[in-house]
C-alpha cells in the first residue's frame, strides 16, 4: 500500500456488526492500529483519542481503532474507557495483515509477533494520505488532531 492508494476493508465493530473503511467516505477518517485492548499504552492511545474527539468530530474527523481482539473485548475496552469512536475486531489478521502491522518484536526476551502500533490518515475520498508507524501512545492523538486544525 502506498500514499494514494484508495483502500478498502470489511471488519466488525465492537457489537459484531461489519463495517467498512467506505462506510465514511465523505470524511477524513483516522485509522489507529493497537496491539491490545485494555493494556497500558493501548488504553493511553485510546483514551488520549477519546479525550481529543470532540475536536476531531467539530474538524469532520472520523476515527477508528483497531487491534486483533475478538469484538466482545473491544466492547468492554470501549465501555470501560467510555471510548466514543468505533472499535473494530481483526482476530484473524486480515485487515493487519493488509496494511503490513504484524511484526516480529522481542517481548521479555522472546520472539512475538504483534501490531506495530501505527495510524493510517485517508481524506474524504478515502485516498490514503499520510502513514505512520511506530508510533508512541503519548501525546500522539495530539499530533493527529494538529494535522486537521486549521
Amino acid at each position: 500500500m502506498k500514499i494514494d492508494d484508495v483502500v478498502d476493508f470489511d471488519a466488525l465493530d465492537e457489537n459484531g456488526e461489519p463495517v467498512k473503511l467506505s462506510d465514511f467516505r465523505g470524511k477524513p477518517v483516522v485509522l489507529f492500529f493497537y496491539p491490545k485492548a485494555d493494556t497500558p499504552g493501548c488504553t493511553i492511545e485510546a483514551c488520549e483519542f477519546r479525550d481529543s474527539f470532540g475536536d476531531l468530530k467539530k474538524a469532520g474527523v472520523t476515527v477508528l481503532g483497531i487491534s486483533r481482539d475478538k469484538p466482545g473485548a473491544q466492547k468492554k475496552f470501549k465501555e470501560k474507557f467510555d471510548l466514543p469512536y468505533t472499535l473494530l475486531a481483526d482476530p484473524e489478521q486480515v485487515v493487519c495483515k493488509q496494511f503490513d502491522v504484524i511484526k516480529n518484536k522481542t517481548m521479555y526476551g522472546k520472539p512475538v509477533t504483534g501490531i506495530e502500533r501505527s495510524t493510517f490518515l485517508f481524506d474524504k475520498d478515502g485516498k490514503l494520505v499520510e502513514e505512520m508507524r511506530k508510533v508512541t501512545p503519548e501525546g500522539h492523538a495530539a499530533e493527529i488532531l494538529s494535522k486537521f486544525k486549521k
